[in-house]
Parts: structure tokens; C-alpha cells; sequence
């Protein structure tokens, strides 16, 4: 128990200090015009407030990520608050703020443009697609996901309930931000907040027996800590996704100093979520060996929710199951649809230009519909985790060529290079086979000390290259 509340107190101490030192390294200016006052367009530049801006970035970025990934982590015991609460603070809320600002300095710019403007043209037409896959692929997971638990709840057709959120989904992808997206967005959000509490609230009142810190490899199916466990959560401490979400508040900012209360610190909220259902997972079945034989990640969600909470847990739990995927999947397709227009310099103010890139996004969309749930899941994790290390390579980037303090963002990418190397080497769905009969472990350690020489190699090309920058100033 101990353990669980100081990582909450460190979270918040994080947001407070190091929030507050890497505002002050990236250097805002309240007095310039954001793209929200110059671009208004009534679709998608628009002011919004600091707390509707926060809410709806918390909700685009957490929906169901900090829950089932906390679960799944859970499985590797206590060294999942170690990685949620430092990779939070020092990787993730760091990688959210910077890529939020870079854009918001950019116009709006989607990730794939910020990163082409600091890695160059090559680095910017492979983000370009490697972002646009990335968001196929999340809002795919969350059709399929709801779809099917709707079709346990009700008995209607998988088929059914597949078109009616995919109806929903291009709806929210091309109508004004504040015409479904801004309405309901900071109501959900309040919800998983309230869900949150309440289940943290049950866990400290009941002193549940929450196993403290230990970097200890309690995971049944004895897969490594590393690098598994930091792919396995992503959301509630770092992601690759929140940077091509990131972009659409950046584009509705009143003014830069809401920067670090909705980008770092809706980070910092879904740290402090993930901790909570890790947490829960952890004690609330008697111990890691139970919740390994307790169910599917929403199964495991609802009995906990139901336990702590009753029926009113039941209600929020069906909410989180369904509702928050939705309102990741929509905001999926929303952004690869401005990271296309983006690209194409096309105009998205008239709604027929909206529908004439959304279209074709929906039909690949409803293709990968048919494809297993497990397989797409597989490869996202991994994508998710390495465009989250491209954006940061790209932010270091950013911080040298304003002569800027690159570490904050340096160090972050230098471990997550490691982490994803590493694990596209040695996990199931990489390139395991190429290393022949070897033991499990020793392609593990293997794939370790590549993943260390990447990252050395491409620390060595950054400072190389930086002895050739002329400073910008801006």
C-alpha cells in the first residue's frame, strides 16, 4: 500500500517540478497569437478552454489504454509502478508536452510533419505512413473490441453493432471538433476520472494488499520485465499514439501557458489511472497467480469494478469497456485524416474534402475488421512504442537546434530505442526465428545489447549532426 500512494505522490510531485522544468526548457510565450486565434476555420482551429482542452486530450489518449494495459502489466507484479511512474514522468508526459508545443509552434502540424522538419524528408514520407498505419490500426482495435462485447450484452449481430460504430466513427471524423467530439468528450473524460477515484478511493479504504515495490519478475508465463513490460504498457507511461493526437488540441489552445496543464498533465492523470488498475489487479484476486486464471483484460476490469464499487461499478465498467475505446477509435480516424490533408496541403475546411480522404481510410478500416483482433493488437503495441521513439528522436532534435536543453528528451529516446529494438528481436511476433534453436533467454540478452548498440549508433548521428546546426531562433 505504501508503495501504490508515494507513486501517486510522485506522479503529482512529477507534474509540479519536472513538469514545471521542462515548460521553462521549451520556453513559452503567452503573448504570441496560438493557431486556434489565427486559423479559425470552425472545424477543426477552434479556442477551447484549458479544462475542456485537458479533459478531451485525457479521453483522446487514455480510453481504455491505462486500464487493460495496467492489467496486463500487472502480471509482472510491482516493477509495473516502477515503469509507470518514471517512464510517465521523464518519457511520456515529456514526449506528450514537447510534441503538443512542437505542433502547436507548427500550426497544428501533424507528427509525421514535425518529425520530417527535424529528421528530414526520408524520416517525414516513412512517419507519414507509418503514423497513418498506426491510426488504421488503433481505430480498428477499438471497432472490433466494443463491437464484440456489445454483441455478449445484447445478442445482435458483431456485423451490426461493427457498422454502427463505424457510422459514428466517420460522423466524429468529419463533423466540426466541437460538434460531437467537444460535447461529449469532456463527460466521458469526467467519467474515467470518477471510475478511477472511486476504485483507488475502494483500494485505500478497504487497505487492500497491494504488494510494494520490488524489481521482481512475477509474471506466471516467466516472459522478462524487459523489454516486454514496457511495451505491454504504453499508455500510462509512454505512447506513440498521443503524439498524432496531440496535434488536434494543439490546434485549439487560447494560449501556450494550457500547454503544460493539457498536454504533460494529461499524462500525468492517465499515469496515475494506470497505477490505479495495476493496483487493483494485483490485490483484488488474492495475488498474480489468481489474476493470471481470472480472465480476458475486460473480464478482470468488470469483476473489479462490480467488487469495489457494485452496481454503480457495473455501469462504469460497461462504460469503459465500450465507451472509452469508441472515443479513442474516432479521434484515430479524425488524425490520420489531418495527417493525410496534412501531407497534401489539401484544404479541409469544405466537408466534401473531409469525405474525400476519410472515405478511403474507412474502407481499409472496415477491412482490417475481418482480421483476427489478436494479430492486430500484436503489431500495435510495437508500432505505438516506436513511433513514440521516432517523436522523441525528432523533439531532441528540435531542442539542439534551438540550443536547448536536448537531454530531457535525449535520454527518454535513448532507452526507448533499446526497449523497441529489442523487442521487435525477441518477441513472438519479431524476429525470433532468425536467431535458431538458442534459448529464450539468451535471445533476449542478445537482443538486448543490439537494441544498446542501435541506440548508441544513433546518439552518435545526432551529435555528428548537431556540430553542423545553425541555431533557430523563434
Amino acid at each position: 500500500m505504501y508503495s501504490f500512494i508515494g507513486s501517486i505522490i510522485a506522479l503529482v510531485l512529477g507534474y509540479l517540478i519536472y513538469g514545471k522544468f521542462v515548460e521553462g526548457v521549451f520556453g513559452i510565450d503567452s503573448s504570441k497569437a496560438t493557431p486556434a486565434e489565427r486559423l479559425a476555420d470552425g472545424v477543426d482551429y477552434m479556442e477551447m478552454s484549458w479544462t475542456k482542452a485537458f479533459l478531451i486530450q485525457f479521453l483522446n489518449i487514455a480510453g481504455t489504454g491505462p486500464i487493460f494495459g495496467a492489467v496486463a502489466g500487472a502480471l509482472w507484479g510491482p516493477a509495473a509502478f516502477i515503469w509507470i511512474v518514471f517512464g510517465c514522468i521523464f518519457a511520456g508526459s515529456v514526449h506528450d508536452f514537447l510534441l503538443g508545443m512542437m505542433s502547436l509552434r507548427r500550426d497544428g502540424a501533424s507528427v509525421s510533419e514535425i518529425v520530417g522538419e527535424n529528421l528530414g524528408n526520408g524520416a517525414k514520407q516513412i512517419m507519414r505512413v507509418f503514423s497513418v498505419v498506426l491510426l488504421l490500426l488503433v481505430g480498428v482495435v477499438f471497432i472490433m473490441s466494443p463491437a464484440q462485447i456489445l454483441k455478449d450484452i445484447t445478442g445482435i449481430s458483431y456485423e451490426i453493432w461493427l457498422a454502427v460504430i463505424i457510422i459514428y466513427y466517420l460522423c466524429a471524423t468529419v463533423l466540426p471538433i466541437d460538434a460531437i467530439i467537444g460535447k461529449i468528450y469532456p463527460i466521458f473524460g469526467l467519467s474515467l476520472l470518477v471510475m478511477a477515484v472511486g476504485i483507488g478511493g475502494g483500494l485505500i479504504i478497504t487497505n487492500a494488499n497491494i504488494p510494494e515495490i520490488a524489481f521482481v519478475n512475477m509474471n506466471p508465463t516467466g516472459r522478462s520485465i524487459f523489454p516486454y513490460l514496457c511495451i505491454t504498457i504504453a499508455c500510462g507511461a509512454i505512447s506513440g499514439f498521443h503524439a498524432t493526437q496531440s496535434p488536434m488540441m494543439a490546434r485549439c489552445l487560447r494560449t501556450e501557458k494550457d500547454g503544460r496543464k493539457v498536454f504533460y498533465g494529461a499524462m500525468i492523470s492517465e499515469g496515475i489511472i494506470a497505477l490505479i488498475w495495476a493496483a487493483a489487479a494485483m490485490s483484488f484476486f488474492g495475488g498474480i497467480p489468481q489474476l493470471a486464471e481470472a480472465g480476458t483484460a475486460a473480464v478482470v476490469v468488470n469483476k473489479i469494478s462490480v467488487g469495489i464499487l457494485g452496481k454503480v461499478g457495473g455501469a462504469l465498467a460497461l462504460l469503459g469497456v465500450v465507451a472509452c475505446p469508441i472515443t479513442s477509435g474516432d479521434t484515430a480516424f479524425r488524425s490520420a485524416r489531418l495527417t493525410i490533408a496534412d501531407s497534401l496541403k489539401y484544404k479541409q475546411g469544405p466537408i466534401v474534402n473531409r469525405f474525400v480522404v476519410a472515405i478511403p481510410l474507412f474502407v481499409l478500416g472496415i477491412a482490417l475488421c475481418f482480421i483476427p483482433f489478436n494479430v492486430i493488437w500484436r503489431y500495435f503495441g510495437w508500432a505505438n512504442q516506436t513511433l513514440a521513439t521516432i517523436a522523441l528522436w525528432a523533439a531532441v532534435k528540435y531542442l539542439a537546434n534551438r540550443g536547448k536543453n536536448f537531454w530531457i528528451a535525449l535520454i527518454p529516446a535513448m532507452f526507448m530505442t533499446v526497449v523497441v529494438t529489442s523487442y521487435i528481436l525477441a518477441a513472438p511476433e519479431g524476429f525470433v526465428r532468425f536467431f535458431g534453436d538458442k534459448d529464450i533467454k539468451v535471445i533476449e540478452h542478445i537482443a538486448i545489447v543490439i537494441g544498446c548498440v542501435v541506440s548508441l549508433g544513433c546518439t552518435a548521428a545526432f551529435f555528428m549532426s548537431n556540430k553542423k546546426t545553425n541555431l533557430i531562433t523563434e
